[in-house]
């Protein structure tokens, strides 16, 4: 990889918070997928999470490059939005929620 680590960093992150804005305007329009998200985030999230910054119950980073890369065979994959929406309604018919 010939770009610079921060740079890699702040490309990944932009993307997220695009996917997460995208994900949030769906879950307004569907009370139910909000719900299945949040299922599916919390279930994910870092174990001690209340201990580290940000303070969010969100999945560590080294994680989420795994199941990119176990998914999309790159870890800085970026899931497309309808993924997501179909992932969090499997795990919960799955998981009976």
């Amino acid at each position: 990889m010939t770009t610079g680590t921060s740079e890699w960093v702040g490309r990944y992150r932009g993307s997220w918070v695009r996917l997460a804005c995208s994900l949030l305007a769906r879950s307004i329009v569907r009370p139910r997928l909000a719900r299945d998200l949040l299922a599916m985030v919390w279930a994910f999230r870092r174990r001690g999470w209340y201990r580290l910054p940000p303070f969010l119950p969100v999945p560590s980073r080294e994680y989420i490059r795994w199941r990119m890369y176990t998914a999309y065979g790159d870890e800085a994959a970026l899931p497309p939005a309808d993924d997501v929406v179909r992932f969090a309604a499997w795990r919960r018919t799955l998981l009976r929620l």
